[in-house]
This record gives structure tokens, sequence and C-alpha cells, in this order.
């Protein structure tokens, strides 16, 4: 598989040819005419989400970071730390391994918006460490000091550099697809979930409000890549062959039990309403509507252990900021899966 080409007027591609990769389009980006309505439709509710990180008010969380628990500033250092590292590779990941091969152009300008959200996420951090921190490189290192946030860091990294070494090839640009739906649907929820609950305790609540930014985000990047796989399904079914089903469900197990132990090593036992059993339990029900949502059945089958962080998490029926009860002066856009 060869690089799509930018500047393209000798195609002759229809619309109804148009493929997520392997296509011959002419590279422009035209709103009028699109072959992936659900492109169109995310464009259009990642556009309404805009947000600035600045505009979270994070004064108070500066007093509060001073009167966490050991345990709890540890969490709350290590859940950043990792967060940077995640959205840092991202940003490039997309730009450099993803969307050079991807070959429609409604699906090359979501791409593009994920990874600019993806630099304002590491903005986002950047201003909750000022926040806290009066040596911002403490937190930045923390990879170089602590063991399992390294291991992580090193296992995310090793995959999306296997899959982009080498020759490309129709598999391997499919998995790399269910590679970035882990990334954005499981690797960061124990960090969120962690963060949420400090703010379920009233503590670090501007932290909890951004972070509540940062994942109605990740959801509309997870919905994205759902799409991909699914019309990728339609459009060449004789690549999701049962080898590659095993493929991803061991993938998806590998990524479950990384983040169900990063998850009780940033907790320790320490952090009210989160045992290592909980975690983990949580990690697995994200795992399986994940592999639902791109046709695949359920690989765990357990129930959802702490449903209220999906209730601190959620946009959809509310307007005004969530712990404080002030209006927001920009956009709050809501997901609604109906749409895609």
């Amino acid at each position: 598989m060869e690089r799509k080409t930018i500047y393209n007027p000798n195609s002759k591609e229809s619309l109804n040819d148009r493929r997520v990769f392997g296509g011959d389009s002419d590279g422009m980006i035209n709103f009028t005419r699109m072959k992936y309505q659900w492109a169109l439709n995310l464009w259009d509710m990642m556009e309404a989400n805009t947000w600035f990180p600045r505009e979270v008010q994070m004064t108070q969380d500066a007093k509060d970071y001073k009167y966490l628990t050991p345990s709890e500033k540890r969490m709350y250092d290590l859940v950043l730390s990792q967060l940077i590292f995640m959205d840092s590779l991202q940003t490039n990941n997309l730009m450099d391994n993803i969307n050079p091969y991807i070959t429609a152009p409604e699906i090359n300008a979501c791409l593009s918006r994920q990874s600019y959200e993806e630099a304002n996420h590491s903005k986002s951090y950047a201003v909750m460490v000022e926040s806290i921190s009066d040596n911002t490189d403490l937190i930045y290192d923390m990879w170089k000091n602590d063991a399992k946030l390294k291991e992580k860091n090193t296992y995310i990294a090793s995959v999306y550099e296997g899959l982009s070494n080498g020759e490309l090839t129709d598999e391997k640009l499919l998995l790399a697809m269910f590679a970035n739906q882990i990334l954005e649907g499981l690797y960061f929820y124990a960090g969120f979930a962690a963060i949420y609950a400090l703010g379920k305790s009233g503590k670090m609540l501007g932290s909890s409000q951004m972070i509540r930014f940062i994942q109605r985000d990740e959801v509309t990047h997870l919905i994205l890549f759902q799409n991909m796989i699914n019309s990728v399904r339609k459009e060449r079914p004789e690549l999701f062959t049962s080898e590659l089903e095993d493929k991803v469900r061991a993938m998806f197990r590998k990524a479950v039990d990384l983040e169900a132990s990063w998850g009780a090593h940033i907790t320790q036992g320490q952090i009210l309403g989160f045992t290592d059993n909980i975690i983990r339990q949580y990690i697995e029900y994200l795992a399986d509507r994940r592999l639902e949502a791109v046709g695949y059945k359920a690989e765990y089958n357990v129930k959802h252990p702490i449903p209220w962080v999906d209730g601190y998490a959620s946009f959809n029926d509310q307007r005004t900021n969530f712990f404080e009860g002030n209006v927001v002066n920009y956009s709050k856009g809501s997901i609604d899966f109906d749409d895609f």
C-alpha cells in the first residue's frame, strides 16, 4: 500500500467508488458531495464541541492540590503524566501513520480535526500541571522514574511502531484502526475515572471539568474509528477473517490487562470506591462495548460496576457546569449515537 496522492486531477473515481483506503480520490475535500454521511455528521459535532483549556477555572484546584493525601497526589500526577504521553503520541500518529493512507477526503478532514484536538488536550494538561506544580518537569518526566508508567508507554508505542514499520498491508492498516479504537476507548479510561473520583469527593473540580471536555472529544474520536472500521467491513468483507478476529481479540485482551494493571497501580487501593476488581471489571465492560460497536461479540460479558462515572462524563442532559452550576460561555455539543 502506498500513501495517497494529495493532488490527483486525473482521478476517475466516482462517489460510489470512494473507499476508506485503497481508493483513487482526486484529493479535494468537498463537503457538498460526500459518500460517508457519518463523517459529515461527525465533523459538525466536533466543530460544535470546540472549547479552550484556559476557559476552565483551575484556581480552586491549585488550593485543593495542597491538601490532597499523598496517595491522591501520586495518583493525580501519574494520571496526568500518562495522559500527556498518549495525546502526544496520538497527535503525531494520526498525521504520520493513519491519514496518509486514508483515501476518503471527508475522513481525512475528520482525522485532521482529531489531530488538532489531541494537541489541544496536551495544552489542557499543561494548564492543569501549571496550576498545581511549581516544577512542571516533575510530572512531564515521571515516565523516567515510574517503571509501570514507562512499561505501559513503551508497549503502546511499540504497537503503533510495529503496525507502521515495514511493508504496509491492508490488514496492518485495519489493525491500526483497531489499535486506535483501543487507545481512544480503553487506555484513557482508568485515568479519567480516577480524576472523576476526586471530583466526586469534592476535590479538584476544575480538573474534573477539564477531563469531561477531553473525554467528550475522545468519544467522537472513538466514533470516528468505529465508523471507519464498519465502513471497511462493508467495502472489504474479505478482510474480516477469523484470523483477523483472533488478532483483534488478542489486542483487546492485552489492552484490558494493561489498563486494569495501570488502574490498580495508580490507586493502590487507597481511593474510595475503587478496588482492583472494580477497575478491571470497568475496563472489561468498556472492551465489550467497543467490540460490539464493530460487529464482534462481547469478550467478558460483565456489568458496568461504576455507572456513576458515566454521569460525571455526560454532557447530553446538561448545559451548565456539572459541579458548580455555572453557565459556560462556549458551545457544549452533545453526543447522539443515532447519527452514526
